[in-house]
């Protein structure tokens, strides 16, 4: 692959949602890639193999600090909780930041990212996008998603529906009783695929609330074949939905004006990792998801395009 000007950039490994190097969710990161082509930036990405892997550029106006795009192996998404966490928490090792807010431009527009420092590491967290309540699934879509997820409707938790959710990147929320049925999951990913098209959605991110792990309310799991990960390990655009999902049906209680939660993502695939969510509620509503967690860089290296 010949590149334009023979520039060298910076690529990261970095594992998100966690502290502990080969837990979390990995995800790929390419600092200054201003520079790369589009087809460049998805070869990156095909060749590094993660569920995203997110380009740091520019600012292209006053309104914003930086903006990062973020791919799959296969396609170009227009935000990724695990990836920003990835991609914020790289800039900051790298250029020694101090506790700060940075505006992030991407496919979903322009939010705030806040950087915390804690003695000589960081944490990230993320203000994701609009709350939509989207699609409840009808009989005959929700009889396929089981089929194709291996459940039955007497697997399901009735607080609330089976429903797309979205908070900047939609997904499909299956609420289950039993944590031993979440992890003893085995999908039909080429049926999921071709879910996604009828749906217009491409990520299934069935939970419960069954947790006897202390600080931990919810365990969850994200499959998206239909982009080329059929198991995501930690999902930010999966649990800031959820959280939003919680409130909606009333599934937990809080106090306030804001409710916060941790939950655990990853286990069954031997990869845990936690994200930290937080909700703003009016009226009983929620209007603002922020996602936060830690992360750790496995390695780095260069590359000459």
């Amino acid at each position: 692959m010949k590149g334009r000007n023979g520039k060298e950039y910076r690529i990261y490994q970095v594992d998100s949602f966690t502290r502990k190097k080969f837990a979390g969710n990995p995800a790929g990161v390419v600092l200054d890639a201003d520079g790369l082509s589009e087809a460049q930036m998805q070869a990156i990405a095909r060749e590094l193999n993660n569920s995203e892997t997110a380009f740091v550029l520019a600012p292209e106006a006053d309104d914003h600090d930086v903006r990062v795009r973020f791919f799959t192996p296969t396609t170009e998404v227009p935000s990724c909780g695990h990836a920003t966490i990835a991609a914020h928490y790289v800039r900051a090792v790298e250029y020694a930041l101090p506790s700060s807010r940075v505006k992030q431009k991407t496919g979903i527009g322009i939010l705030p990212v806040e950087v915390v420092k804690v003695e000589h590491n960081y944490s990230i967290h993320m203000t994701q996008g609009p709350v939509e309540f989207c699609k409840v699934l009808d009989s005959a879509e929700l009889t396929d998603v089981l089929a194709a997820l291996g459940l039955t409707s007497a697997d399901l938790d009735n607080r609330g529906p089976v429903q797309i959710v979205s908070t900047g990147h939609g997904k499909v929320l299956v609420p289950l009783k039993s944590r031993n049925k979440l992890d003893s999951l085995q999908p039909d990913f080429p049926a999921l695929r071709q879910l996604s098209q009828k749906l217009g959605c491409n990520g299934y991110f069935p939970f419960t609330l069954d947790s006897n792990e202390s600080g931990i309310l919810t365990f969850s799991r994200m499959f998206a074949p239909a982009i080329g990960i059929a198991e995501d390990p930690v999902t930010g655009n999966g649990n800031g939905p959820l959280a939003a999902y919680l409130i909606r049906y009333k599934m937990v209680d809080y106090d306030g004006n804001r409710f916060e939660f941790k939950g655990k993502q990853g286990v069954a695939m031997g990869r845990p990792g936690v994200a930290h969510v937080s909700v703003d509620v009016e009226a009983s509503e929620p209007t603002r998801v922020r996602v936060g967690g830690q992360a750790v860089i496995l390695f780095k290296s260069e590359i000459v395009i």
